[in-house]
């Protein structure tokens, strides 16, 4: 009897999908049943191969073989891996296996883990595709109801293929020819090397910035104090005995208030949270790496089954997913989150109408709960952090807006203008949770007192009962956090110099699925170091950045190509198109490095013979 090979990406997923779909006995890297042989890589067991394979010439580092642009590229199978690709392949050509299930990762490089596994096997069997986002019982079971037919993912595997292809053609080409021009290890890449630019673009500001004083100027009044601008609306005073001369022309005199103007603000619920977003939050409140929260993450989705599938770029849910939503709050019922939800079903509150967009969400929905109650006793400590911080931001937004009302007040002594505001709070809404929203929390208004100003009308008369000149100076930007360069790379916009070029931005540096791996990279080789949770470059980072190839540090390269692969995953451009502007490209970029005028300072040398 015929049977469906499955294939997952990690073999604690395939023995998940085995138990769910009845495959209970065990085999050698494999699981089997009546109907369905489960079987899993390991991530990657194939990738493309390394320039070697391509001819002896190449086993010898030298300008002499550059560019390297092979007609086909080869894939191999990966050594470390090798035992359980053959056992992997041997079920793919089984004539007992009639078809294939891709259960990979639902992403991009889910889908290229699964397709080169098919090609370097050789296999041409009728697949399907197993498309999920959470790993509960019920999730597998509904997407096996569903399965969807392979040919509807070539697009997105030539989007992955391109990607890979692309990486392997630029970053091997420009590594080789900078460590043959230089004589020292060094490389490049598409997002490495403009995430590394953005670093040490920041570490030259700071390092040439020269700090210049100034002051501001406070009035008091019972119950408050004002801030002075000048016509400009401009609060600095450039010299403390201006500071003074006005103080004195102030001081226990009579203000009239010239203006008062109440308006009711809202802020809405903070939308629920992307991967990139998760991070930037972790490593605010924890000091998580990126890379540390994506592999709690995958541990909550995969081992514990609490949360949805993590790489994902949306902050949005489908209508489909409102009815599962009280079977995700009962779920969530647990330890310190148990009071607010019950809540949330007592009073029948439904999910804020913001968050509920099919538009934006294309591959995969936010990050919330799942519908299976987790045992929280098996969580480690992050798990518990990263846990929590989801299922709040997932709590709050069934509850309605933050309400307050703002007053500003201007009040004037003779020429001179002083200005504040107070805050009167009508409903915390959301805020009684006590999140915090790490997107509102950047706007301050420097006159902004959190408390309730005494009642104040146009015409009324107060008399300033002192005044407090405040020294300040003006501050470098700061160095870059993992949670700062997140942003940085998610919006790279400001970085770009061409501001025709900055509408033609689309996803950023990377994805975010891949964004953690890169900081990753940056620290392995040395480029940059991490001192108190933040970044500085090193001195080989900052001497990389000064002898790539110019194109190479600016963010918009690989933006177009972000862009270009979501067209490829879409059907909308070829991949052979975009790989043959890649080989010029990379053509251009040996060129570029091979006749540049720079030199490279190796680390270790020092002025006196050995």
């Amino acid at each position: 009897m015929s049977k469906t090979l499955v294939l997952a990406e990690k073999p604690s997923v395939g023995r998940e999908l085995a138990r769910v779909l009845g495959a209970r006995k065990s085999g050698n890297g494999y699981s089997e049943g009546d109907k369905y042989i489960v079987t899993w890589a390991l991530g990657h067991l194939v990738t493309l191969a390394d320039p070697e394979a391509y001819g002896d010439e190449y086993k010898k580092w030298s300008f002499d073989t550059l560019p390297m642009l092979p007609d086909k590229m080869k894939l191999v199978v990966i050594k470390e891996t090798a035992k359980q690709y053959k056992i992997v392949k041997e079920l793919l050509l089984s004539p007992t296996v009639s078809d294939v299930i891709i259960a990979t990762d639902a992403g991009r490089e889910g889908e290229l883990v699964a397709r080169w596994i098919l090609e370097k096997a050789g296999c041409k069997k009728p697949l399907r595709r197993l498309w999920i986002s959470s790993q509960t019982d019920k999730a597998i079971r509904e997407g096996f109801a569903h399965l969807r037919d392979g040919k509807e993912y070539i697009p997105l595997c030539n989007a992955a293929k391109a990607r890979a292809e692309a990486d392997w053609l630029v970053g091997l080409n420009v590594t080789r020819a900078l460590t043959c021009r230089h004589n020292a290890q060094l490389s490049a890449g598409r997002v490495q090397t403009p995430t590394l630019a953005i670093i040490v673009e920041r570490e030259n500001e700071i390092q040439h910035f020269v700090p210049k004083d100034y002051f501001n100027l406070h009035a008091r009044f019972t119950g408050f104090r004002a801030l002075y601008r000048n016509r400009d609306g401009v609060s600095a005073i450039q010299d403390r005995v201006a500071a003074e001369k006005l103080a004195q022309s102030v001081n226990g005199r009579d203000f009239s208030v010239t203006d008062v103007k109440t308006t009711e603000r809202r802020t809405p619920v903070p939308m629920l949270y992307d991967l990139t977003e998760l991070q930037r939050d972790a490593n605010k409140l924890f000091k998580m790496s990126p890379k540390e929260t994506l592999s709690v993450m995958q541990r909550l989705y995969e081992v514990h089954k609490a949360l949805t599938y993590p790489r994902t770029d949306s902050r949005y849910i489908t209508e489909d997913i409102v009815p599962t939503l009280y079977d995700r709050v009962r779920a969530s019922a647990v330890g310190m989150l148990a009071d607010t939800a019950k809540d949330i079903m007592r009073n029948r509150r439904s999910i804020h109408k913001l968050c509920v967009n099919a538009s934006k969400v294309s591959d995969h929905h936010a990050i919330i709960p799942t519908e299976e109650m987790p045992d929280m006793l098996k969580f480690s400590n992050e798990e518990k952090r990263i846990y929590i911080l989801v299922v709040s931001r997932f709590f709050a937004c069934f509850y309605l807006d933050f309400v307050y009302k703002q007053v500003k007040a201007e009040l004037t002594c003779g020429e001179n203008t002083f200005y504040v505001t107070g805050k009167e709070i009508v409903d915390y809404g959301w805020k009684k949770l006590g999140i915090t929203d790490s997107d509102e929390e950047e706007e301050k208004d420097e006159t902004e007192s959190e408390e309730k100003l005494p009642s104040l009308k146009k015409g009324d008369k107060l008399r300033c009962i002192g005044t407090e000149i405040k020294a300040l100076k003006t501050a470098p930007p700061s160095r870059y956090t993992e949670a700062s360069l997140l942003s940085a790379m998610e919006n790279p916009q400001k970085f770009i110099k061409d501001r025709r070029m900055k509408e033609f931005i689309g996803g950023g540096l990377g994805t975010p699925a891949t964004r953690a791996d890169i900081i990753e990279k940056l620290y392995n080789s040395f480029v940059i170091e991490k001192k108190d949770n933040v970044i500085y470059p090193t001195s080989k980072g900052i001497q990389l950045i000064g002898i790539v190839p110019p194109e190479l540090k600016e963010p918009l390269l690989t933006a177009k190509w972000e862009m270009q692969l979501e067209k490829i995953a879409k059907n909308q451009a070829q991949k052979d198109e975009f790989l043959t502007e890649i080989r010029s490209y990379a053509k251009e970029l040996v060129s570029t490095v091979r006749n540049a005028d720079v030199t490279y300072k190796h680390e270790n040398m020092t002025r006196t013979p050995c």
